[in-house]
């Protein structure tokens, strides 16, 4: 049975599954705001270098690719890799990637570039990036982040994502073996990508109980990705936050201006903080050696 939608000061837990179309199209459809609210310019930017003074960049090859990689955080610690947002990795991603290294006991926190170096500025470049990602590719370019993780220090490695990133990291702990522990901010993968139900890494999962991307982060994606978590037999946690909407975690100037921009009011830094607490005694749980 699902338990109640949470208060965000509850321990109690939510968890569940959704069966959703092909991600990029279907990502496109559920887009909720007015398309007035963007530019249709559809320009592309690279990814400014000097956005990156706290990280290493490296590179990491798979099959018969090489992509860019930025690391930040402790040597020898724990792995992160974590996952961009249909942006790309911009000021955000790059935020979150810094908070996770500075939480104790110290994580080393790895952004793979699955864009290549392109980031959106706006609704329609960001919707146009994400619609072009080739999905599959974009898991491997994961298991690859892993693995160099591993090869590099870290016993163990997590994954976290948000938006398509959160989709994405369900997904690798279905189809990215090397996995020790998700946790996944509003976003469920398509059933054609991956099936919860099949998980094989605990999955934490995050949403917001105002969130209208029906199908991929609403409250009934939430609760449905419960009962396929809860299928899949490893732990799980899924918990919503009441008041909240998608992407309730973007707490920097930018971010908050760009998602009032898109209409999404809420400033709620209870809920964010609880959920980096959550965040941080899930992976300290899985990832200790």
């Amino acid at each position: 049975m699902l338990a109640a939608v949470l208060s965000p000061s509850s321990p109690t837990r939510v968890f569940a599954s959704a069966t959703l179309r092909k991600p990029p199209a279907t990502f496109s459809r559920l887009w909720p705001f007015s398309s007035s609210l963007c530019a249709s310019r559809f320009q592309v930017r690279a990814m400014a270098d000097s956005a990156s003074a706290p990280f290493k960049k490296i590179q990491i090859q798979r099959d018969d690719t090489t992509f860019d990689a930025y690391v930040v955080g402790k040597e020898d610690a724990p792995g992160i890799v974590v996952l961009q947002e249909w942006w790309g990795v911009d000021f955000e991603i790059k935020n979150h990637a810094v908070k996770i290294s500075q939480l104790e006991p110290g994580f080393k926190a790895l952004i793979p570039d699955l864009y290549r170096g392109k980031v959106g500025l706006d609704v329609a470049e960001a919707q146009h990036l994400m619609e072009g990602l080739d999905w599959q590719g974009a898991v491997k370019d994961i298991r690859a982040s892993v693995n160099w993780l591993k090869a590099n220090g870290s016993k163990k490695v997590g994954v976290t994502g948000f938006c398509m990133g959160g989709a994405l990291s369900v997904a690798t702990s279905v189809l990215v073996p090397e996995v020790d522990a998700v946790v996944a901010f509003y976003g469920v993968p398509s059933s054609e990508l991956a099936d919860p139900a099949q998980a094989k890494a605990p999955v934490q999962a995050h949403f917001g109980e105002l969130d209208n991307f029906v199908g991929f982060s609403d409250v009934t994606a939430a609760k449905a990705l419960e009962e396929k978590l809860k299928a899949s037999g490893m732990p799980y946690e899924v918990h919503i936050y009441p008041g909240n909407a998608h992407a309730f975690m973007n707490r920097s100037e930018e971010g908050i201006k760009r998602r009032k921009g898109m209409g999404i009011p809420d400033e709620d830094e209870a809920a964010v903080e609880l959920a980096w607490s959550r965040f941080k005694t899930w992976m300290t749980r899985y990832l200790s050696a």
